[in-house]
């Protein structure tokens, strides 16, 4: 049956709690752990919050159910505001057992303030650790902690790979509320078989799958109980191609209806998958592929495999034949990458065609292989969360910053999909002047300096922004800016003329003529996200 929220009063011995980067996000590791206590799960809660949740009113939504044990889900992103909730949980409620986990705290503990406060850590997949700890610690409360924790003397727990095939899959543990409002993730293995040094998933062994007929029965529950989103966190969906052809095909049926979300190698697609692909609408399949870097010799550095002229012919394939959408990964930082080789490479990506470039900044996770040459290249990172590099041997920290300003207006105004015609007329000047990343990173700069910072910058204002750097700073064409900006903003049925292109000297006479007459604003309801969606319409 599927999970019930619980009320935030009920008493549970097991709390399982997080705070998540949006509420839209629900956390998968939490469900995993929770869908796997055996006898112990009704026994648990889950409680999770938001990054901008006070840690203090956090632990009094954690308490509220008197729990004996607190399994705590750490990363990246919340690291900081965890160690505080850690920190209040020992002083206000030393009595409860505080449990760490995730994959921020599998790695380098002993530099780590949140792993010294918490009772216990557990390292990497924790679903049978976890579950046996607390076995012990409530089924025997009056052993120590110490003498419960099995394999270690100072509370860190080794949580062994699991066999996926003894797992509780977790897709109950989604409440009607989740799935009606929340991203809703899922895995059919876990694992890759590259060794990229910098992410966490080149220290597994292999990749595990789980077993395919159980997991597609889950599938056409989550289905049968309204989700129309599925988000895959398969780092290498296609690497078994039997395996994601069947799930692939397992969606065919409901393909008017749903938004599939896959990552896969983009170097790996055969005919059969890519023609399979092309039965599904436009834009009801998202896949995330990561090139990373286009520069050889870094390539090397970081152990990232890539047939390059493969990955860029089956982009032009997907685009060419399909209506997925690309979204494509770079990462700024990397060692040995220079301002130059990169920009190259974002070219080159480019001219691939994806419908979105995520450019990306190195972050510095804890236990990646990448340590190894840290000082090699002189890799210096943000010593607060997420550990962004700050500048390396071949890249300094002005450019670096020009790189996240780049990065931000780079998402505001070509991946968010609201301006696509305007972006083709700056792609086409850009191009013809020399570079594209050069050019929207020269523009990035400026419509930082005029915005005054790179956040809380309206709609309107982007806009005002975006047509007085092509119409006055570039010198382009006043009317063509002018039509691709309004065309753009008149896309969504509504008649608004931005008050900065009427204001302009060199605008047509009757130019706001074109925009008197609105347009059929009745549209279907699209499992797609907004994004996605803009993309597939342009």
């Amino acid at each position: 049956m599927p999970a019930a929220s619980a009320p935030e009063s009920v008493p549970a011995d097991i709390v399982l709690a997080t705070l998540n980067a949006r509420y839209i996000h629900a956390s998968f590791g939490l469900r995993c752990l929770r869908a796997n206590l055996g006898t112990l799960r009704d026994r648990s809660v889950l409680v999770e919050g938001i990054l901008q949740e006070r840690p203090t009113d956090f632990v009094e939504r954690i308490l509220r159910h008197e729990p004996k044990v607190v399994g705590l889900g750490v990363y990246i992103w919340n690291v900081a505001p965890m160690t505080e909730v850690v920190h209040i949980l020992k002083q206000v409620a030393p009595d409860v057992t505080v449990v760490v986990g995730g994959p921020e705290v599998s790695y380098e503990m002993d530099s780590q303030p949140i792993c010294d406060a918490a009772d216990v850590v557990v390292r990497r997949e924790g679903e049978t650790a976890f579950r046996q700890l607390c076995e012990r610690l409530l089924g025997k409360p009056s052993l120590s902690l110490v003498s419960t924790t099995s394999t270690s003397e100072d509370g860190v727990i080794e949580g062994e790979l699991e066999d996926l095939d003894r797992l509780v899959l977790p897709y109950d543990e989604y409440t009607d509320e989740d799935l009606a409002h929340r991203v809703v993730y899922l895995e059919a293995s876990r694992g890759c078989p590259f060794r990229c040094a910098f992410c966490l998933s080149a220290l597994d062994k292999k990749v595990r799958p789980f077993a395919l007929t159980t997991f597609l029965d889950a599938m056409q529950r989550l289905f049968d109980r309204g989700l129309r989103q599925f988000k895959f966190v398969d780092r290498t969906f296609n690497l078994d191609l039997d395996v994601a052809t069947a799930i692939v095909e397992f969606f065919l049926p409901h393909k008017d209806d749903v938004f599939l979300h896959f990552e896969m190698i983009p170097d790996r697609l055969p005919t059969a998958l890519l023609e399979l692909l092309g039965q599904f609408p436009d834009g009801a399949i998202q896949l995330e592929v990561g090139f990373q870097t286009f520069t050889p010799e870094v390539a090397a550095h970081i152990s990232r495999r890539t047939k390059y002229d493969v990955a860029a012919d089956n982009i032009q394939k997907l685009r060419a034949t399909t209506g997925v959408h690309i979204h494509a990964d770079l990462i700024a930082g990397l060692p040995g990458e220079t301002w130059s080789s990169f920009a190259r490479g974002f070219d080159t990506l480019y001219d691939v065609g994806p419908h979105e470039i995520q450019l990306g900044i190195l972050k510095r996770l804890k236990g990646f292989p990448l340590a190894a040459i840290e000082d090699e290249f002189q890799l210096a990172f943000h010593p607060g969360a997420p550990f962004e590099v700050l500048q390396t041997s071949t890249m300094s920290f002005a450019e670096l910053q020009r790189m996240r300003r780049t990065a931000r207006f780079w998402d505001l105004v070509v991946n968010n999909g609201r301006f696509p015609l305007l972006v083709d007329v700056l792609a086409q000047h850009f191009k013809t002047t020399g570079s594209i990343f050069e050019g929207f990173a020269a523009m990035a700069d400026a419509l930082a300096h005029e915005a005054k910072g790179t956040h809380g910058i309206a709609h309107m204002r982007l806009a005002s922004l975006l047509f007085t750097y092509a119409a006055d700073t570039l010198g382009l064409d006043v009317d063509d800016v002018a039509t691709a900006l309004c065309d753009d903003f008149c896309a969504d049925g509504k008649r608004r003329v931005p008050p900065v292109v009427l204001q302009h000297p060199q605008l047509p006479t009757g130019f706001a003529d074109r925009y008197r007459v609105n347009f059929d604003g009745n549209a279907k309801a699209d499992a797609k996200p907004a994004r996605q969606a803009r993309h597939a319409s342009s």
